[in-house]
C-alpha cells in the first residue's frame, strides 16, 4: 500500500517540479492531491510525463484527515495558515518555505547531509526544506567537512531569476526582448534592470547590509552542518533562467589538497564532479538544467591560507534548491518512519 500526497501550490514552478519528481522517482503514492487557490481551482495540470492528468482542489476547504505527507511549495502566508493545520490531521509536511527553517522544534533536512536529524519532525509533525543556494553549498561541504573540518566558508552565488518564481522569468525574457526591439525595459519586479546585467542584491536588507538570502545561508549552514562554521556570502541575481552557481572559497582545520577532495568529492552522494583543467572543462548552469546532481568544477589549492580550497559549484535551483530535496524528504520519511508502502 502507498502513500496520499498532497501537493499545495502545485500550479507553480516548484510544484509542478514536485510532480515531474514524484512521477519520474515512481514515489510509491496510491493517490496525488494537486492544490493551490481558488483562482486555479478546476483546472488540470499534468502528473510528470506519466500520462495521468489532475484537478486541482481548492486549498482553502481541502480536509488533510486521512492523506501521509503534503509537500507545500506555496510560500510563508500560505503555509502559516494551512502546515499547522495539515500537520494537526496527521498529514506530515514538508515545507519548501523560510517559516520553520530555525524553528528548533523542525528539522531542517538535506537528505544527503543530515538524514538523522529527520526524527525531530514528531515534534511539530512539520520538516523544512533549506534555501536553494543553502541546499546545493552544503551537498558540496559535508563530505569535505568530515574530511577536513570546515572553519570558514565565503561564497558569492549567481542566482537565476527562477529563484523569484515566474514574475522573475517573466522579467528577465520580456527585458530581453524589449532591448534587441527598443522598447522599454523599465524593472519592475526586480530594483533594476535584470537582463545583460547582474544584480548583487538577493532578499530584502539587513541592518548591518546583508540581506536575508545571505543571512538564511549562513544561518542555515550552522544548522544543518555545523553550528562552529563561519561563512559569508554575497548573493547575486545573474540573467539565468534555471540554474544558481556558486563560487566557494573554504579555509579547513586540517590539511586537504585538491586532489583529496576531487576524489572525495567523486563518492559523496548526490554530487557530480566534473573538473578538467582546459577549456570547457567545468559546468555551467545550461547543462545542470534539469538533473538531479550538484556539479562540482575548478577544485584547486587556496594559498592565501593555510589549509583552503576554492570550487564552483552549480545546481538546478528548481530541483536540488526546492522540488527534489522535498521529494528525496519524502522518501527518507516513508523508508525511515512512515513505513506504509510495500
Amino acid at each position: 500500500m502507498g502513500y496520499r500526497v498532497a501537493v499545495v501550490g502545485a500550479t507553480g514552478n516548484v510544484g509542478r517540479e514536485i510532480l515531474n519528481i514524484l512521477a519520474e522517482r515512481q514515489f510509491p503514492a496510491d493517490e496525488v492531491a494537486a492544490l493551490a487557490s481558488a483562482r486555479s481551482t478546476g483546472d488540470v495540470i499534468d502528473f510528470g510525463d506519466s500520462g495521468t492528468e489532475l484537478k486541482v482542489k481548492n486549498l482553502e476547504h481541502f480536509d488533510f484527515e486521512g492523506w501521509d505527507i503534503a509537500l507545500f511549495a506555496a510560500g510563508s502566508e500560505v503555509s502559516k495558515l494551512h502546515a499547522p493545520r495539515a500537520a494537526a490531521a496527521g498529514c506530515t509536511v514538508i515545507d519548501n518555505s523560510s517559516l520553520y527553517r530555525m524553528d528548533p522544534d523542525v528539522p531542517l533536512i538535506v537528505p544527503e547531509v543530515n538524514a538523522e536529524a529527520i526524527a525531530g519532525y514528531r515534534a511539530r509533525n512539520i520538516i523544512a526544506n533549506p534555501n536553494c543556494s543553502t541546499a546545493q553549498l552544503v551537498v558540496a561541504l559535508k563530505p569535505l567537512h568530515d574530511a577536513a573540518t570546515i572553519k570558514r566558508v565565503v561564497v558569492a552565488t549567481y542566482q537565476s531569476v527562477s529563484g523569484t518564481g515566474k514574475a522573475g522569468m517573466d522579467e528577465l525574457f520580456e527585458q530581453s526582448r524589449n532591448i534587441f526591439v527598443g522598447d522599454s525595459n523599465e524593472p519592475k519586479v526586480y530594483p533594476k534592470q535584470i537582463a545583460f546585467n547582474v544584480i548583487p542584491h538577493a532578499g530584502d536588507f539587513l541592518d548591518d547590509g546583508s540581506t536575508t538570502e545571505e543571512w538564511k545561508m549562513v544561518v542555515e549552514t550552522k544548522k544543518i552542518l555545523d553550528p562552529r562554521i563561519k561563512l559569508t556570502a554575497t548573493c547575486v541575481r545573474v540573467p539565468v533562467f534555471v540554474c544558481h552557481s556558486e563560487a566557494v572559497n573554504i579555509e579547513f582545520e586540517n590539511e586537504i589538497t585538491a586532489d583529496e577532495a576531487r576524489a572525495i568529492l567523486r563518492e559523496a552522494p548526490g554530487v557530480m564532479v566534473v573538473d578538467k583543467r582546459e577549456p570547457g572543462g567545468y559546468v555551467t548552469p545550461v547543462e545542470a538544467v534539469g538533473e538531479y546532481a550538484t556539479y562540482i568544477s575548478r577544485i584547486r589549492e587556496d594559498s592565501t591560507v593555510e589549509n583552503g580550497l576554492s570550487l564552483w559549484v552549480v545546481s538546478d535551483n528548481l530541483r536540488k534548491g526546492a522540488a527534489l530535496n522535498a521529494v528525496q524528504i519524502a522518501e527518507l520519511l516513508g523508508r525511515k518512519h512512515l513505513q506504509k508502502a510495500a
